[in-house]
């Protein structure tokens, strides 16, 4: 079976990565969820040569592609909102194939979420949408490297959002997520680091009642019931090398918190991955690069880490 593929926003870097990726003598198994003009108007500007084929095939310069039209032409650098509905048609497309096993898993490229909005789609990101599609009630976004793994208790809401949106009921949730979902590392029984919200966790309630209230009762809860869950450690204090000994994963209580750090470790060779959906999906690890589109003038490495991701986490279990 295929992976699929959508490259996201049609003006940025990701029709860019499917044709350089298609160069490759040996590559693995994609279908492309894009429109062929598309494709083809940026392999000229590429000047790279491209076939285009509604089957499977593995040859060079050639991708095997599930055609979708976009809703106005499409020029590299320049986004449209017009094309919104087509972007996600894209990965509503590939999300169906994907839960009705003609894909073994979803592999994304970047989108431009404000530019979805302009166009009056409330859209907040793929991990969010990725849930609604499956009908799936909580996912959880990681991010990993090779040295290290990042998950979110929050994701893509403002910081203004961040604690009113962490409960007890939210966080087990997402811990469970990441302590089954492990499984797919070969990894039963995950170390869990778990950050704090407030400076200095809190300060035994002197910089924020969050970790007495919240995060402490569900560590000692989860850990009651087998989970390996320390914490909450400061978020200053959490990613040095001490503290991360023998960890498998952070958990971070919000976006800016814990990305930073991995993206500073491991940018452009890191992979987004979705738990909790009911196939897999990783994704590239940074934005549309639209200022790039078209100029051949990007690297494939959070691609290619991505793809390789797909190996890990077939070959050790099967989803349900």
């Amino acid at each position: 079976m295929p992976i699929a593929f959508t490259p996201g926003e049609p003006s940025g870097i990701g029709p860019d990565i499917a044709i350089i990726y298609a160069q490759k003598a040996k590559k693995e198994n994609l279908l492309v969820y894009c429109d062929p003009d598309i494709l083809i108007d940026r392999a000229k500007k590429l000047h790279l040569p491209i076939s285009l084929k509604e089957s499977e095939s593995n040859n060079a310069s050639e991708l095997s592609i599930f055609p979708i039209k976009a809703n106005n032409n499409v020029f590299p650098g320049r986004l449209d909102p017009a094309n919104s509905n087509y972007v996600l048609e894209t990965i509503k497309e590939a999300t169906k194939d994907c839960l009705n096993g003609n894909c073994e898993g979803l592999l994304t490229g970047p989108v431009n979420k404000g530019v979805i909005n302009e166009s009056g789609i409330e859209f907040t990101g793929h991990t969010e949408f990725l849930a609604k599609l499956a009908k799936t009630s909580k996912t959880v976004m990681l991010l990993a490297t090779d040295q290290l793994k990042v998950a979110l208790a929050t994701t893509h809401i403002p910081l203004t959002e961040v604690s009113k949106n962490i409960t007890q009921e939210s966080l087990t949730q997402v811990i469970s997520i990441v302590h089954n979902d492990f499984k797919y590392f070969g990894i039963k029984k995950p170390k869990i680091l778990v950050c704090g919200l407030n400076p200095h966790a809190g300060e035994n309630g002197y910089l924020g009642n969050e970790e007495k209230t919240t995060i402490v009762p569900v560590i000692k809860k989860l850990n009651q019931s087998g989970y390996d869950l320390f914490g909450p450690v400061p978020a200053d204090t959490a990613f040095t090398p001490n503290s991360l000994k023998k960890v498998d994963v952070v958990l971070a209580m919000y976006h800016d918190q814990g990305l930073p750090v991995l993206k500073a470790k491991g940018f452009k060779k890191a992979t987004n991955i979705t738990l909790g959906l009911p196939f897999f999906r990783t994704s590239v690890d940074h934005g549309t690069a639209i200022e790039l589109a078209g100029s051949g003038n990007i690297s494939l490495g959070s691609f290619n880490t991505a793809l390789s991701y797909f190996k890990t986490l077939k070959d050790n279990v099967t989803p349900n």
